[in-house]
C-alpha cells in the first residue's frame, strides 16, 4: 500500500482573499530576467478602509505639517525683520522722543486756586517744569520700536 505525503497546511488570514498553500515548491523559480511566470498566481489583499480612516490620516498628516510649518514661518519673519532697518516713526510722539506732560499740559506750571480767589503757581512736580516728558513708548528714540522690542522683561521677584 502506497504512503501518502501528508497535506501541506493551509495559511488563513483574513486579509488574504483566498488561502496560501504553504509548500516548498509553490516558490518557483523565476526566469533568468527575472519575470514573472504566468502561471504563478498570487493572492490579493482586501483592504478595508472607510472614509473615516482616510479622513483620520489626512488630519494628522495637516496637523504635523502644521505644527512643523508654522513655527519655521514666523522664525524666518522674525529674522527678516530683523534684518530690515526700522525707521517708522514713533506713533506717540510723532518721531521727536518726547510727549507732552499730561499734569501741567506741556506748560511746566501748576496752577492751583486756593480758597478766597487766591491763586498759586508752582512748577510742576511731574516733569519738573519742562512741560514734556520722555516717550515711553520709543524711550527718546523717536523710531517706533518693534512689537517685541516693546516689552521689557522684568523680574519682580
Amino acid at each position: 500500500m502506497p504512503v501518502s505525503a501528508p497535506s501541506p497546511p493551509r495559511l488563513q488570514s483574513p486579509f488574504i482573499h483566498r488561502p496560501i498553500n504553504a509548500t516548498p515548491s509553490s516558490s518557483r523559480l523565476l526566469s533568468s530576467r527575472n519575470l514573472r511566470s504566468p502561471a504563478t498566481s498570487y493572492p490579493r489583499i482586501k483592504s478595508e478602509v472607510d472614509s473615516n480612516t482616510v479622513i483620520a490620516i489626512s488630519v494628522g498628516v495637516a496637523s504635523v505639517a502644521l505644527g512643523i510649518g508654522i513655527p519655521v514661518f514666523y522664525e524666518t519673519q522674525i529674522d527678516n525683520a530683523a534684518k530690515r532697518e526700522n525707521t517708522q516713526p514713533c506713533f506717540p510722539c510723532n518721531g521727536t522722543g518726547a510727549q507732552k506732560c499730561r499734569l501741567c499740559v506741556g506748560s511746566g506750571n501748576v496752577t492751583v486756586e486756593l480758597g478766597g480767589g487766591e491763586k498759586e503757581v508752582s512748577s510742576c512736580i511731574n516733569c519738573d517744569g519742562a512741560g514734556s516728558l520722555t516717550c515711553t513708548t520709543c524711550q527718546g528714540s523717536g523710531v517706533q520700536p518693534r512689537y517685541l522690542d516693546r516689552r521689557e522683561f522684568k523680574d519682580d521677584d
